[in-house]
Formats: structure tokens, sequence, C-alpha cells
């Protein structure tokens, strides 16, 4: 694989397991506020 393969796939890694977190950080403060 060349590098620029392997960077996007890292690129792509994290912004899936950004969102992931993101989405449950979301739902621990919404039931926080309740």
């Amino acid at each position: 694989m060349s590098g620029s393969a392997i960077f996007m796939m890292i690129v792509g890694i994290l912004i899936i397991w950004g969102g992931l977190a993101a989405s449950i950080a979301n739902a621990v403060a919404k039931s926080r506020n309740r």
C-alpha cells in the first residue's frame, strides 16, 4: 500500500471513531441534564 492510502485509512478511522465518541458524549450529557 502507498503512504497516501494508509494515511486516508487512518483519517477515515479517526473520523468514524470521533463521530461515535461525540454521539456517546452527547447522549451522556443529555441524560445528565434530565
